[in-house]
């Protein structure tokens, strides 16, 4: 069974017939949802949705994540700071998604300061953490909104950013679930 994960109801809008489970919005409740509900389901595959910042934001579009970085913490000798997501999966999505970026993608529970990334997001590397935790494959998918560092929300474009996300989640449930 696959278990699709994202912060908010709003991004699991076209999950319909899927499991899903919302771990809410940054990366403690992320991680503490995902362990407990990976725990409880046991799934054979994660796939983590949602929306994200882009340094080179120029409109939306999707990023698949090629590692998942946990910018807030900052000596390597203490956590695991980059995961790799299961290849069989990133295949899967980037079928879904020809046309998508793949590159890493940063975990900050404070938006505008990731760093080594130019993809920002406030859980992926949560539940990618929780999922290699359990020995379950994970994949993080997400569609990009605005411009990390843009205090102006009013230019986030977040409906639209949900409307792409909904439109594409069945056929990139669809892959991934056959990977």
């Amino acid at each position: 069974m696959l278990l699709v994960v994202a912060a908010t109801p709003g991004e699991l809008r076209g999950a319909a017939g899927a499991s899903t489970l919302v771990c809410g919005v940054g990366p403690v409740e992320a991680a503490a949802r995902t362990a407990a509900a990976l725990a409880d389901l046991r799934p054979t595959a994660v796939l983590h949705v949602g929306l994200a910042g882009a340094r080179d934001f120029t409109g939306i579009g999707f990023a698949v994540g090629s590692e998942a970085l946990y910018c807030d913490a900052d000596d390597p000798y203490w956590i695991v700071l980059r995961l790799s997501p299961a290849e069989q999966l990133v295949r899967a999505a980037r079928r879904a998604l020809p046309d998508s970026r793949f590159e890493p993608i940063g975990m900050t529970a404070r938006a505008g300061s990731s760093t080594g990334c130019g993809i920002e997001a406030m859980e992926g590397y949560a539940v990618l953490r929780a999922a290699a935790l359990a020995g379950v494959p994970a994949v993080e998918v997400r569609v990009i909104a605005n411009a990390v560092g843009e205090p102006d929300r009013a230019k986030w474009q977040l409906t639209g950013a949900s409307d792409a996300l909904a439109a594409v989640l069945p056929r990139l449930i669809q892959e991934v679930s056959r990977a």
